[in-house]
């Protein structure tokens, strides 16, 4: 699994011009799914997401998890994550997992949040969205386990 997390000053997910989900202060999480991910990434994935220490404080720039701030998480199905571009110029997707597979996980990691004291939001698994986001710092890391 891969999670793009975006450190955002706010973010907002849209769907056919109407907004679904929305947050202030935290992260945006981009999720991507490959056929051999399980549970096991999931759980790592949602535990480092939560408590990656790169919000400021008074004494570093990066000393503080999302919770930590109070901040809250939107969590992103994006299946390109997973996407092969080392040939040619067309991206392919046969390396990312199926449908139901990857459903099945991004709805596991986002109950895995939660249940963590996450203050989670999220977009619509498989829909084609508008995401808007300011990026705070620019922070931005990828996850992958």
């Amino acid at each position: 699994m891969r999670v793009l997390l975006q450190r955002v000053s706010g973010a907002s997910v849209g769907l056919e011009g109407e907004c679904v989900a929305e947050i202030e202060r935290g992260l945006l999480a981009f999720v991507g799914v490959f056929p051999d991910d399980g549970e096991t990434q999931a759980d790592w994935l949602a535990e480092k997401t939560l408590g990656l220490r790169i919000f400021p404080d008074a004494d570093k720039p990066m000393n503080r998890s999302v919770q930590d701030v109070g901040g809250e998480i939107l969590v992103v199905s994006q299946f390109t994550l997973a996407g092969d571009t080392s040939k040619g110029k067309r991206p392919g997707f046969s390396t990312a997992a199926p449908p139901d597979q990857a459903e099945r996980l991004y709805k596991y990691l986002i109950a895995r949040l939660k249940a963590q004291g996450g203050r989670v939001q999220e977009g619509r698994f498989g829909a084609e969205m508008q995401v808007a986001l300011v990026n705070d710092g620019p922070v931005t890391f990828l996850l992958e386990k």
